[in-house]
């Protein structure tokens, strides 16, 4: 909006700074964690109020999170409302990945936002059947997909080669829904302990961050053999606001959490990354860059595939996370551990920029 502002006036004075994407990702930044710093106290209170017992906990998981009984959850609305307002500040409204990869993180946050309701109403952790959230998200997913690949190509572009890649024709949209839809259900099972989701995504949005906007820049894409793609280095901007929205729902999501982001969170922020992931023609990368969530994710497959054939578990408890819990970690631990391994994760991923 600032952007439109600032154009219509002829970027007159300090406005000249506008221009400058730099400019506009750190403020996208700086405005989403003032938002939700601001917000957070009373957003938590309310939601204290509303929800009474809070998000319901697993009888079948660790024993030490029965502690965390009344501990609110929603508290993805903070980050979505910091997040969306700082974009539609800092963007330009005229970039439709931008509006692709807000329409995935609000329409996820709302299926996420009903699971959420629903477990807080019944008390339960059921939430909305498995097969109706797939078929809503894939529902959004395969319209972001759909603008995506209209705009952009159909191309399957490989990490460590030089502009090579697969034409996938008619079969992009089909397999980019399908990773914006893994991915944000990734991130959602990685959301079990305070913190742990949190980071991991606030890294892969920096790595994405420097992605998108080397891809975006014509020179910089062409000197380091990754696809150019236009106009996708406003999507820098996209991720500041996932960074400031994350840093400020952390500060009140750090152990012990006051707040749980819930599905309302989760899955909005993992569908955020998979979309910027698919605009930037960078989908392999991010299966190394949020390769943490990738391993959750298989970790609750292996072990539900192997105990409906065997009776036995291959882990004492799926996601993994929860098997180094009862291995004897400490939750602190566990979530600063993985943190570290997002980052390693992260700056491979980064490597593949050069590796060509």
């Amino acid at each position: 909006m600032l952007y439109w502002i600032a154009e219509q006036l002829g970027f007159p004075g300090i406005f000249n700074l506008i221009r400058y994407l730099s400019f506009r990702t750190g403020g996208a930044i700086a405005t989403a964690l003032f938002i939700g710093l601001i917000i957070g106290p009373k957003f938590i209170g309310w939601l204290r109020v509303r929800q009474g017992k809070g998000q319901p906990i697993r009888a079948d998981g660790p024993q030490t999170h029965l502690a965390k009984r009344g501990t609110p959850t929603m508290g993805g609305l903070m980050i979505l409302t910091s997040l969306a307002l700082s974009v539609l500040i800092w963007m330009d409204l005229r970039n439709p990945f931008v509006w692709a990869c807000l329409f995935v993180t609000l329409g996820f946050g709302a299926i996420g936002f009903l699971d959420d309701y629903d477990k807080v109403r019944k008390a339960s952790t059921a939430g909305v059947p498995g097969r109706v959230r797939l078929l809503l998200e894939f529902a959004i997913a395969g319209i972001a997909a759909w603008i995506i690949s209209y705009e952009n190509g159909t191309g399957l572009y490989l990490p460590f080669t030089n502009q090579v890649y697969l034409e996938l024709g008619w079969f992009f949209p089909v397999f980019a829904a399908f990773t914006i839809v893994a991915f944000g259900n990734a991130v959602n099972l990685t959301d079990g302990l305070d913190g742990l989701a949190t980071m991991p995504v606030i890294i892969a949005s920096v790595a994405f961050m420097l992605i998108v906007y080397l891809a975006g820049n014509v020179k910089f894409a062409d000197y380091l053999g990754i696809p150019h793609v236009g106009r996708a280095g406003d999507l820098a901007i996209f991720c500041g606001a996932m960074i400031g929205a994350g840093l400020a729902f952390l500060w009140y999501n750090a152990p012990p959490a006051a707040v749980f982001m819930g599905d309302t969170g989760s899955l909005a922020l993992g569908g955020a990354l998979g979309t910027i992931a698919v605009v930037a023609h960078h989908e392999i990368v991010l299966g190394i860059i949020g390769g943490l969530f990738v391993v959750e994710a298989m970790s609750v497959i292996i072990q539900v595939f192997w105990y409906k054939r065997t009776g036995k578990r291959v882990f004492r408890m799926a996601p993994i996370h929860h098997h180094f819990e009862q291995l004897g970690w400490s939750e602190p631990t566990v979530v600063i551990r993985f943190w570290i391994i997002s980052l390693v994760l992260a700056l491979a991923g980064l490597s593949t920029l050069k590796l060509r």
